[in-house]
């Protein structure tokens, strides 16, 4: 997909993308994480490091999917562990490094521990002016940001007023006037109305949202995190009839439809569809084909996500449920990989018809399950998509034989830090094995 989209992607083993960027914000866009390893954040910060203009930690986030894993705020109460990760950075990578806190309990306990991470060599400081219990509703304290920025030397960037100060661009001056610091963080308020930073106003919201959807189209972003952003922008308006419309969508095609952007979402597909053709084109013929046969095949151009799907149930898991219902041998998968990106296609036969998926894949693993959506949707079957499934598939979903330690559906999660540029798919004895670009 990056080659279509020219974009740049870092994918986790399981083939999710987890950060996409583009030559145009590569001097802009700062890469944060979440982080409770200093070697483990300075391989992550050396893999991105190329692509983008620096690197910051999260120190303030107080949601518990962050602190359970001693990310996040719950690093404030390690200030050994806060500059042993921060020194690793600063040291080990070619990009300014900042990080982002809140504030402690005391003001003399946020002064030390502030002087402490600007030993470490940071380029910059964000701080938010709650403490690690306090939330939106609290009021932000501009005093104890404004001692920060009048005790330390490196910029100070103010963050947490988007509640109490900032609703629209001339506030976000009056926010750091009031802070005394050099900069400011907007969140909140710029998910709201990504326009605030605009001087001459704010933007009609449905303007914002429209050209939001088009770059989330373009750029081929995943519904869900699409449909999460529409909705912190309509706020109050999501029980309005577009907001159930948007509330109601499973896909980017319903979002488009929701916002009368339907057109617009045909026509970008057709455009990375002839994309797609166009370097489908320059690859050598030997290279493109799934065997030494294609006639026949039933195509269609699908990805297999795994978050579209319950744990642990995929569509070959469907396929082969339904073959064996229907008393028809097993499907079986040809998958060969393009030696010069080393994407991979798999076409599958099941009952003596050849089904494939037009696009290419990271991984063994993830070509044949696109193969078994192309086969299940030719033969209008359920492919155990969120809210399809089969129940019969309950009963099997811990025994089928086509799943092996390598298939998305048993992987773990991806953890901190296990992402990489580009995998590298070496077949060895039928079997997929994964390393990570370091």
């Amino acid at each position: 997909m990056r080659e279509v989209l020219s974009t740049v992607d870092f994918v986790a083993p399981d083939g999710r993308v987890v950060f996409r960027t583009c030559a145009r914000e590569r001097n802009q866009v700062v890469f944060q994480l979440g982080t409770s390893d200093a070697e483990r954040a300075l391989a992550v910060a050396r893999l991105v490091e190329n692509d983008v203009a620096g690197i910051d930690v999260n120190m303030g986030c107080p949601k518990e999917y962050s602190t359970k894993g001693g990310m996040g705020a719950a690093l404030l109460s390690d200030p050994d562990k806060i500059e042993q990760i921060l020194s690793t950075l600063v040291h080990g990578t070619s990009r300014p490094v900042t990080c982002k806190i809140r504030i402690l309990p005391s003001l003399e306990d946020t002064l030390s521990l502030v002087k402490r991470i600007e030993k470490t060599g940071i380029a910059a400081i964000a701080v938010h002016g709650r403490k690690r219990e306090e939330r939106p509703q609290h009021p932000v304290s501009c005093e104890t940001i404004k001692a920060i920025a009048e005790t330390l030397s490196i910029p100070v960037i103010a963050n947490g007023g988007s509640h109490d100060h900032i609703q629209g661009y001339l506030d976000i001056e009056d926010f750091r006037r009031a802070t005394a610091a050099s900069s400011v963080m907007v969140a909140r308020a710029a998910m709201w109305n990504p326009s605030i930073f605009l001087k001459a106003g704010l933007r009609p919201l449905e303007e914002v949202m429209h050209k939001y959807i088009r770059y989330a189209v373009q750029y081929d972003n995943h519904y869900t995190n699409t449909k999460y952003c529409l909705c912190q922008m309509l706020r109050e308006q999501l029980e309005s009839p577009q907001g159930r419309l948007l509330h109601a969508a499973q896909s980017s095609r319903e979002i488009c439809e929701a916002f009368g952007l339907g057109v617009l979402y045909e026509e970008s597909s057709r455009e990375q569809d002839s994309r797609r053709a166009e370097l489908l084109a320059g690859i050598p013929e030997e290279a493109r084909e799934l065997g030494d046969d294609v006639s026949g095949v039933i195509k269609m151009a699908v990805k297999f996500d795994r978050r579209a799907y319950p744990p642990q149930i995929t569509p070959k898991m469907c396929l082969l449920e339904w073959c064996r219902r229907e008393k028809l041998a097993q499907p079986v998968y040809q998958t060969v990989q393009r030696p010069q990106d080393r994407l991979f296609g798999s076409v599958v036969t099941v009952a003596e018809q050849k089904y494939q998926s037009t696009l290419w894949d990271k991984s063994k693993k993830l070509a044949e399950q696109a193969a078994a959506i192309v086969c299940l949707r030719s033969r209008g079957l359920p492919e155990g998509r969120l809210g399809d499934e089969s129940p019969s598939l309950h009963k099997r979903k811990r025994e089928a034989p086509d799943q092996d330690p390598g298939d998305p559906c048993t992987q773990d999660p991806a953890l901190a830090g296990e992402l990489c540029k580009k995998p590298l798919v070496a077949l060895g004895s039928g079997e997929e094995s994964l390393q990570e670009g370091r």
